[in-house]
Order: structure tokens, then sequence, then C-alpha cells
């Protein structure tokens, strides 16, 4: 797939054949255009970030769609949000956070790397996305975001996302429930930032791995099925036959045996084993086990009816002789099966085909090849601060004020006794809504 700008008078010319941007103009999104020298056709595709991801140039290593559909899930960003992003990138991620914060949001999205910054400047500028993002040349590890309580989300794409977690703390806001999640490739790195994220006092702090499995969907035709006596007797029949195999394997076992037993000059057990080859009792073949495994087989076939003519001899035979054999098999079929070891009787006669219509079925399975690992997502959640911003430094300092001391009671009762509480009730309230529109 590859992304081009349409521009009178210029042509594209790749292996499915030419074809002239003004051809393009004006025709519809989703139009199949043919090329000039009929090689191949193209479709005129509306641009969106998920194209764009696949067709982006490569600057850095990339977030896919299932990584990024997951982590705006999570995030809960939507119209309005606010979000700060560590690590620009190719900007795959970016032009999908743009489209879900709207026009109301904004993205605050940093990178260190000057060209990268300016590459990723330009192509927000062509895509409309200036007016809802802003793009700085910073290092965050060691600059900070230089935000304050702005941000309802923070995604941080960067080799140590533990240096940048106290800063990305100072940018969320503290009104509401806030979430943070960190792309990091390696283990290692997700240990350093879960501790990191600890002693920060982030909640609720998981892990993902995001596999992505392709599945091969194949359609099929299921085999007419027969009638339900004919399945019946099948079934019946495959009984009889497993309890022929096992009454003949105890059989021979049951000789073998006997035969091992019995001592060398005893005419019983020559008796017994009739006609053994060779004077001494072990390791020597016994005439009378085999005829009694070839009886055993005889019977098995009896049981499955006359063996069909292989094609050599079905094409030497005479239509005669073939309609006749026909006609026996079908006679001897409708005949009841006599009694071998087994209580079962069973009775086959001639299955009737059934139609079904709709008989075709789709198959479904995972390609020999899937995609493996990526990255880990490790997300955490920033609770509403129970103090207010003044009272933040008489609480750390071990001073607490009557208002602060009665906020928690007051709210865990319901009542709305003071503007201290009050406040509080309504950002617990402002966080419930927050989570439900995420859900």
């Amino acid at each position: 797939m590859k992304a081009i700008t349409i521009t009178s008078g210029q042509e594209l010319n790749c292996r499915f054949g030419v074809y002239r941007h003004s051809d393009l103009i004006g025709m519809p999104f989703g139009t199949k255009v043919a090329s000039r020298n009929k090689k191949g056709f193209v479709y005129v595709l509306r641009p969106t970030p998920e194209l764009w991801t696949l067709s982006l140039p490569h600057r850095t290593q990339i977030l896919y769609v299932a990584d990024i559909a997951f982590i705006i899930s999570w995030l809960g960003i939507k119209a309005g949000s606010v979000v700060v992003e560590a690590g620009t990138g190719s900007g795959s991620f970016s032009h999908s956070v743009a489209r879900s914060i709207g026009s109301k949001g904004h993205l605050h999205t940093f990178e260190f790397h000057k060209v990268r910054m300016e590459a990723a400047q330009l192509e927000f500028a062509a895509h409309g996305m200036a007016d809802r993002s802003t793009l700085k040349h910073r290092n965050v590890c060691k600059e900070g975001f230089d935000l304050s309580g702005v941000a309802d989300a923070v995604f941080l794409d960067l080799p140590a996302p533990w240096e940048a977690i106290a800063s990305a703390k100072a940018a969320m806001k503290k009104t509401q429930t806030t979430r943070i999640c960190c792309f990091s490739p390696c283990m290692e790195q997700v240990l350093r930032t879960v501790s990191s994220l600890n002693e920060q006092g982030f909640t609720q702090i998981t892990m993902y791995e995001t596999l992505l499995r392709t599945m091969d969907v194949t359609s099929t035709t299921l085999e007419t099925p027969k009638s339900l006596d004919g399945a019946i007797a099948k079934l019946k029949m495959s009984a009889v036959r497993k309890e022929e195999k096992r009454q003949k394997q105890m059989e021979t076992s049951r000789l073998a045996y006997e035969a091992k037993m019995a001592p060398e000059g005893d005419g019983g057990a020559e008796d017994l084993s009739r006609g053994v080859e060779g004077d001494g009792p072990r390791g020597v073949k016994r005439k009378g086990v085999e005829s009694a495994a070839e009886a055993l087989v005889d019977d098995a076939r009896e049981l499955e009816g006359p063996a069909l003519p292989t094609k050599r001899a079905r094409h030497d035979q005479e239509p005669s002789t073939l309609a006749s054999s026909s006609s026996a098999s079908t006679s001897k079929a409708q005949e009841p099966i006599p009694h071998h070891s087994t209580p079962a009787t069973v009775v086959v006669s001639a299955p009737t085909p059934i139609s079904i219509p709709g008989n075709r079925i789709s198959l479904c399975k995972p390609f020999a090849e899937q995609r493996g690992h990526t990255s880990y997502l490790t997300f955490a959640i920033l609770l509403p601060s129970i103090y207010p911003e003044s009272e933040e430094t008489e609480a750390s300092s071990g001073i607490t004020s009557t208002s602060a001391m009665a906020m928690p009671e007051i709210v865990m009762n319901g009542h709305h006794a003071s503007a201290g509480a009050g406040s509080i009730s309504d950002t617990f309230v402002e966080a419930e809504d927050s989570s439900m529109a995420s859900t």
C-alpha cells in the first residue's frame, strides 16, 4: 500500500500499471480505477489513521492497530480529552489519538530527535492535525514536560520511561481519575517502570502483551449425509469390529500363554498347539494361532460385506457380472449380521441419501506464521488528590486543617456540610463518569 498526494499533471507508475493523477481527481472514495496499460487496477481510499499506519515512512519502530486500539480504549481517550505523548517517532499513534480526541481535544507530543520532529510536524500540517496538536522538540526524561495538571491521559514510548513518570504525574489532572501507559519492549524496563509507578503513588498497575492472531477462513462442502438408519448401522458395525478385534487379541494371548506354560512332551499341549513348528515351546510360531486369527479376520470381513473389486477387475468384468454382483451385495447387506462374540445384532439397509440445502460451511484456522512479540504495555491509574492544591503543602508537612480532617468522614457518609466536602464529592462523581465513558 502506498500513500500519494494527487497532483494534476503527474503520473503513478508501478507494477500494477500507469495511472494519471488527473484521472483520479474528482473520483469518489472507494472507486476502482483501471490502469491505462491494462496491467491492473487501484482503489482510491479515504485517508485514515489505520491506512497511514500501513503506509507511513518508518523513521522508528511504530505501533500497529492491535496495540493502538487497546491503548486508546484502556486510557479512556475520547472526544475532548487532553493527551500527553512522549516519543512521537513516526507518528502512527499520534494520528489515531488526534482522530479520537476530535476538534475539542488536544495532543501534546514530544520528540527528542530534531529531524524526526520536523518530519512529523510537516505530516501533521499536511493531514490537518495542526489545530489539535502541539509538537515540541524536548528530552522529557531530563527536562520534563513543562505542563501542570492538564492531561487526562499520558502515553510514554521511551527507552527509559521511569525517568519521566514524575514529570508525567505533574502534567496529569488532580481533580479526576487519570491514566498512564508505558510502551516497553523488554521485561527489565517493565520492572523498573513498575517500581517508579509505585513510588509516585499510582494504583492498579497492570501489564499486557498484545499478540495478533490472523485466522485463515476457508469454505468447504459437507459430505451428503446418509439416512439415519444407515448411520446407526454404521456405528453398530464399528462396535462389532472393535469387539471382534478385542476377542482376537484375547484368544491369541491365551493360546500363546498355554503354549508357553505347557511342559515338553505333554500330549495335551501338542493337541492344543496343533502343529507347532519345531520342538521348543518358546519363540516359535504356531499354526493353531494363525488359523484362529485367520478365522476371526474372515468373520470380520463377513460383517463388512463382500470386498469391492479393484479398478482393473471392474474394467475386465462384464456389465452383467457387475450387475449381479451389485444385486448380491445389496441383498447380503439387507440380511442380519451374524452374532460373533457380542450381543449386538446389526441390520444394514440400503442408505437413502437426503439433500440438505446450504451444506457449505466456513472453517477457520490460524496461519502457520504469526506476528510475535512487539512490546509490553504497562498501565496505571492516578486517583484524584484528597487534599486541595492549596493544602497539599500543609498535609505533607504534617499540619492538617479542620476541613481536611472532616472531608473523608463527610464524603463517606454522603453529606455536603462544607465547601471542602462538596468539592471532594464532585471530584468522585466526575471520576465515576469518566470511567463509565471509557468503558
